[in-house]
């Protein structure tokens, strides 16, 4: 690959250029945003706990106060010592302002110590309540969120750093008021013994402060600019190392191939790293440089103060001590600050993919009825869009399915089928049209209100890390599991006789990605699904090409099990295999979002339409074998 592609490869991504723009904020810039991210930290301590992030503050608070008159009493320290007489007078006048320091610095350890302490208490908590916030907002939005993919692009950007700016901000915003306290203490000293001192001691770590700024600004330009590649680079090295794609990687024998892609990609970052790193120490010599001139000059001055007798001897000694402890506290506080306000740009993503999901929450029911009655289901003028198509997925559908019937929606790939049982279900909410579940119109009810009458059968269902008994179970997580019930299920979808042969049985964890768990196979994953929608017993069950990965002998089995399931129960089975809907009582038969047919079996065959050239075009594969 040329130079060039490098460079286009480590383009800014176009969903990153607004926190590019955040992230060149200047340095005076970064003052005025300082207190709103303190703020911010503070606000997600306190409703992480408050007791803990109190007792952070007193706790920093009072060692900053004991710092204080450690200070003060240095002065006492160097005044005993340096006043006239025999030195063992000198000693005695020293010895107790020499044990107040010393008891200020045991008291200032342990204050220090129990703050640290509840520091650490603190943080885990900072991050389990951002954790919590995300999964929260991500489980409550609209299922047509999850097909937008600036919804997507941030939610990534939120889980990839967002969750831990925010457990660093709180770390950094505790450093700052440590700092700030300290700096007050020593500050204060200097300000009493002579006020010259003071603004030299802050113009002292000026420079480093902005050192400081600018190599956190590029170090997070660098990141942003490489974001994709590193993202890119992880993949791949997952690729090489998961146990699901190694089958196919060594029979095409591409090992080489990718490790060939990945050391390209690492050997683009190290350049970065290397050309950043030469950035970030040139400009910290420029400021440590000019931080030392400034330095020198405050001591310089003290000299003079001294010489021209603006300030006694014992006072200067005290002074050359508090500038030495003002100086480290203020490049305390500037990298502090400074890790701050880059944290913060991280935990913008993280915030504001909070108020997006918020936005696009589900809508709250405009009833207080907590559950539809269910003798049929009707829709009349249902269109449905997802949010980045150009043309509906469901357009102007109306129809009834009465519980007990067994229906069946047939069509081609992307006519609609699914989208239409997900409408049904309560997974998406129409456009326009009305859904009613008898009379009642299900906007008038919670989401979960409808889908808990609902259990799916998904053609791709999920594969939960969790015990063979959870995976049916999950169906009615908060029944109590009554064993034969379990049993029963999986039974009723086939899963019964492989699961007993499993080493734990009911009890196997069924993930390779953990010791002792096991795995199965696609057809098994099927039929564990099937028990799922058997244990949930639900009025309607919802199967999206539920027999997709089975054998033939099996899928007849489920299907005779799906015949007596849906005794009082209604069925909707959504499959490309035509002769598995010969039996269901009414078919349905979409093109491009639009019911264009409807029907039993022999009323569709007999009309020659789309149905049945369908039908014909599959049986006669058998036939002509």
């Amino acid at each position: 690959m040329q130079p060039d592609d490098d460079e286009a490869e480590l383009s800014l991504p176009y969903w990153l250029t607004s926190t590019s723009e955040a992230a060149s904020t200047g340095f005076v810039a970064m003052l005025r945003r300082l207190p709103k991210l303190l703020a911010s930290a503070w606000r997600i301590a306190w409703e992480s706990s408050r007791g803990t992030t109190t007792a952070v503050i007193v706790l920093q608070v009072l060692a900053g106060v004991v710092s204080a008159v450690g200070l003060i009493s240095v002065v006492g320290v160097f005044d005993g010592l340096l006043r006239e007489g025999a030195t063992p007078e000198r000693v005695r006048a020293a010895a107790p302002s020499l044990v107040l320091l010393v008891v200020a610095l045991a008291v200032r350890g342990i204050l220090t110590s129990a703050a640290a302490s509840a520091n650490g208490r603190l943080t885990p908590k900072v991050f389990q309540t951002a954790e919590m916030r995300l999964l929260t907002v991500t489980t409550q939005v609209e299922l047509t969120t999850f097909d937008d993919p600036d919804w997507r692009d941030a939610m990534q950007r939120a889980r990839d750093k967002g969750l831990h700016a925010a457990e660093q901000l709180v770390n950094q915003a505790i450093e700052v008021l440590k700092s700030v306290v300290g700096l007050i203490a020593a500050g204060g000293v200097l300000a009493t013994l002579h006020p010259v001192l003071l603004p030299l001691l802050v113009l002292a770590v000026v420079p480093v402060g902005w050192a400081s700024a600018r190599g956190a600004r590029l170090r997070y330009l660098s990141l942003l600019k490489t974001i994709a590649m590193w993202r890119r680079q992880y993949m791949l090295a997952h690729l090489l190392a998961a146990r699901e794609p190694a089958p196919e990687l060594r029979a095409f024998t591409v090992q080489g191939f990718l490790l060939d892609e990945v050391r390209r990609l690492l050997a683009m970052a190290t350049r970065r790293e290397v050309a950043l790193s030469d950035t970030v120490v040139r400009t910290s010599l420029v400021g440590q440089t000019l931080s030392g001139l400034i330095t020198g000059l405050t001591y310089g001055v003290l000299l003079w103060l001294l010489w021209t007798g603006g300030i006694a001897l014992a006072a200067g000694g005290a002074a050359a001590y508090a500038i030495n402890v003002g100086i480290g506290k203020l490049s305390e506080l500037a990298y502090s600050a400074n890790r701050v306000f880059e944290q913060g740009l991280y935990f913008a993503d993280f915030e504001g993919f909070c108020e997006m999901s918020r936005a696009r929450a589900e809508r709250a029911p405009s009833s207080g009825e907590t559950q539809p009655g269910f003798a049929e289901i009707t829709l009349s003028g249902v269109t449905f869009t997802y949010p980045d198509a150009d043309r509906p997925a469901v357009q102007d559908v109306s129809l009834t399915v009465r519980r007990g019937e067994i229906i069946a929606l047939v069509g081609e790939n992307g006519s609609g089928k699914s989208t239409l049982a997900a409408v049904i279900a309560g997974l998406y909410r129409a456009q326009s049209g009305v859904v009613r579940w008898d009379e009642a119109d299900v906007n008038m009810f919670a989401p979960d209100a409808i889908r808990d009458r609902v259990a799916v059968v998904m053609q791709e269902p999920t594969r939960w890390p969790l015990s063979a008994r959870h995976n049916i179970t999950i169906g009615r997580y908060d029944r109590d599991i009554d064993t034969e019930q379990v049993h029963g299920a999986a039974r009723a979808g086939d899963a019964h006789d492989f699961v007993m042969e499993l080493t734990r049985q009911y009890d196997t964890l069924l993930s390779r990605h953990f010791t002792g768990g096991a795995d199965l196979s696609g057809g098994q994953w099927q039929r564990l699904a099937v028990s799922r929608a058997f244990y949930r017993d639900a009025p309607l069950l919802i199967c999206d090409e539920p027999t997709a990965n089975l054998d033939a002998r099996a899928e007849h089995a489920v299907y005779l099990r799906l015949r007596e399931l849906a005794a009082g129960r209604t069925v909707i089975l959504i499959t490309h295999r035509m002769a598995s809907v010969r039996e269901a009582d009414r078919i349905f038969v979409l093109d491009h979002g639009s019911v264009v047919e409807e029907g039993d079996h022999a009323e569709l065959m007999s009309s020659g339409g789309t149905y049945a050239q369908m039908y014909t075009l599959q049986a006669s594969a058998y036939l002509a074998a």
